[in-house]
């Protein structure tokens, strides 16, 4: 009986863990550096927020808000999301996405051709990927 009550707390500490990492993410980012195809972009003005909450996200600060899902998944190497916009610039497109939290800083590096998984957190020249650097709002 003690094995099996050992194996059930740790099973849910497990579980526990990985809720704890999915919601690592939850809350408000705001854009602090961007990066397409190898270029640095602006993101200065307008001020551009990713706010995700219970399995959706939103990005104000477009020309219109981008809505939709977003799943992590944070037992990969690197952490992997899948992207599905419901509203705005990218209705009806999936976006395969990694991603990596330290701290406050959230980086998300996506392709934006939706063909794969990107390998690393860069771009280049001649690609469609998209890295951006965000900061927790507080």
């Amino acid at each position: 009986m003690r094995i099996t009550s050992a194996a059930l707390v740790f099973l849910m500490g497990l579980a526990a863990a990985g809720q704890e990492k999915k919601d690592e993410l939850q809350g408000s980012w705001k854009l602090v550096e961007a990066e397409l195809a190898g270029k640095k972009l602006p993101t200065e003005s307008p001020v551009v927020v990713l706010e995700m909450k219970d399995g959706t996200y939103t990005v104000t600060g477009l020309e219109s808000p981008d809505r939709g899902t977003v799943k992590v998944d944070p037992s990969k190497t690197p952490a992997t999301m899948d992207i599905t916009s419901t509203e705005g610039p990218t209705k009806g497109r999936h976006l395969p996405a990694i991603y990596e939290r330290t701290g406050d800083t959230l980086r998300i590096c996506y392709d934006l051709s939706n063909t794969k998984y990107p390998d690393a957190f860069h771009t280049a020249k001649d690609t469609k990927l998209y890295l951006a650097t965000y900061k927790r709002e507080k």
